[in-house]
């Protein structure tokens, strides 16, 4: 909403609203806006304008005008060489409740596969073979230069602040066993059977995204969701890339994975996310609860949200 085209940037207050009106409409009225701490571009858009999307919420969320709660998830590339900066810069805001721990790197956890890794970033920014193998050998630079440490600031200062935490595209037993040692409480985006059982194992709440169960597989070619939901390993479902594919994948879920009804597949993207992150004031139906609800009409063109209802009050 900030950047609708190349290099066009749209008033950050406009941009704000008509993300907030997007969520609201496919029935979110809790939103975790995800912002990324690093790039694989030593400058780029996102870094540059941290402080000013931050501030953007904040200011919308302090005059009154939108209709869905929102925090921040911080997205912290581990490998990138300012993220102690950044993270600093954002950390003590009161609208930041959760963050995950990136690495990128080509040629393992979401990119295992060159190929697939080639096809987003060396097609993305257009580089030439040459460019995109000094592309390649920068980023395997930075790993070795800045992940473990910045593993460790990001770990600390997060616990320090009683900030949730979680992994990220965990391919292996040891990338679930370090999230384990680290108090991690999330696996976000398992990308094997493996890992997805090994983190559900260790008590971390198993994250999927909703496109990846609508759409039947990863767009990276990882593992299926609708394959980990089928052995009881998906806890909770992300919007991911789509806000819109969160109700429709509850429903979807309770329709074609067998033992799993649409009372526990609403859970996955309520119930349990609010409890993980530590939001016990919200996600089920019940006496003391926020009234946050939603009117949904089941339709042959597909689920239709109709009425959203945020602490009682009629938002759409």
């Amino acid at each position: 909403h900030v950047t609708p085209r190349p290099g066009v940037v749209w008033p950050m207050h406009s941009a704000v609203l008509a993300h907030d009106a997007q969520v609201a409409a496919a029935g979110i009225t809790t939103v975790f806006d995800a912002i990324a701490l690093g790039d694989v571009l030593p400058v780029s858009f996102r870094t540059e304008n941290l402080t000013a999307m931050a501030d953007g919420i904040e200011a919308a969320a302090a005059a009154g005008i939108l209709r869905a709660e929102h925090f921040l998830h911080l997205r912290c590339e581990v490998c990138y060489p300012t993220l102690p900066d950044l993270l600093a810069e954002l950390i003590d805001r009161p609208i930041v409740r959760f963050a995950s721990i990136m690495d990128h790197t080509p040629g393992q956890r979401q990119f295992v596969s060159m190929e697939a890794y080639a096809g987003y970033y060396q097609v993305k920014y257009n580089l030439s073979d040459t460019e995109f193998a000094a592309f390649v050998e920068q980023r395997c630079n930075e790993q070795k230069l800045y992940a473990e440490k910045h593993r460790r600031f990001t770990v600390d200062a997060c616990h320090s602040r009683v900030i949730p935490l979680a992994s990220h595209d965990d391919a292996t037993a040891d990338h679930v066993v370090e999230a384990e040692r680290d108090g991690l409480v999330i696996a976000e985006f398992p990308t094997t059977l493996a890992a997805a059982e090994a983190s559900g194992a260790a008590g971390m709440g198993v994250m999927m995204g909703a496109p990846n169960l609508i759409r039947g597989g990863s767009h990276s070619g990882n593992v299926s969701a609708r394959d980990l939901a089928a052995r009881g390993l998906v806890d909770i479902l992300s919007s991911d890339y789509v806000p819109a594919s969160l109700l429709p994948a509850a429903f979807l879920m309770a329709e074609v994975v067998d033992g799993i009804d649409l009372p526990r597949a609403i859970r996955t993207v309520a119930t349990d996310p609010a409890a993980r992150v530590g939001l016990s004031d919200r996600g089920e139906i019940a006496i003391g609860k926020r009234a946050d609800l939603v009117r949904v009409r089941n339709l042959p063109v597909g689920r239709v949200v109709r009425t959203v209802w945020r602490e009682g009050d009629r938002v759409i």
